[in-house]
């Protein structure tokens, strides 16, 4: 006679094994401390790769099943080869998969089923203030636009923009994070 495992998931998220972690880092919060890192390297002009391998979480290194390269670049009327997306689309994304997870995960422990979930996001940016023309002019985005269209019941509609608050990306782009550069010889 062979046991059957059940595996209680919802929009493909394995509760057991979430339920798992949380339970973990409620009887030891030092487990919650994580460290995400990234290689990045210039390749020339505007173009440059990034290299994610591991990070660290619940008090250990891991490494991911494969590394990651992100290529970034800038279009031709910013000098670049428009080999890969520039840093504020990377940004975009960053913001968007975040929230995405974040609102599917959420929603799964609540029980909440999602049938399909797309995203369109756009930033106001005025060059003047990357390309040093304007002082006045901030060097980033002034504005981020995200649009959200879920496919699932229709009393869950209210609940989704709570749940998009979870998002670490999300939060870091509105409420900042120390970032602090140090530069030395090679």
């Amino acid at each position: 006679m062979t046991a059957t495992v059940q595996t209680r998931c919802i929009n493909g998220i394995d509760l057991d094994v979430l339920q798992e972690t949380v339970g973990a880092m409620k009887n030891d919060p030092e487990l919650g401390k994580c460290k995400f890192r990234a290689h990045n390297k210039w390749l020339g002009a505007a173009h440059n790769c990034t290299t994610i391998a591991g990070f660290h979480a619940a008090g250990q290194d891991i490494a991911h099943q494969q590394s990651f390269e992100l290529h970034a670049d800038e279009p031709a009327m910013l000098a670049g080869a428009d080999q890969g997306a520039n840093p504020v689309e990377h940004l975009l994304n960053a913001l968007a998969g975040c929230v995405t997870t974040s609102m599917v995960a959420h929603a799964a422990v609540r029980g909440i089923r999602i049938d399909a979930l797309e995203s369109e996001l756009d930033g106001d940016i005025d060059l003047r203030g990357f390309l040093g023309l304007a002082d006045e002019v901030p060097k980033g985005f002034t504005s981020i636009r995200v649009k959200f269209k879920v496919k699932s019941d229709e009393e869950n509609m209210a609940k989704f923009k709570s749940l998009a608050a979870f998002s670490p990306v999300y939060n870091t782009l509105l409420h900042g994070a120390n970032v602090d550069i140090q530069v030395e010889p090679e």
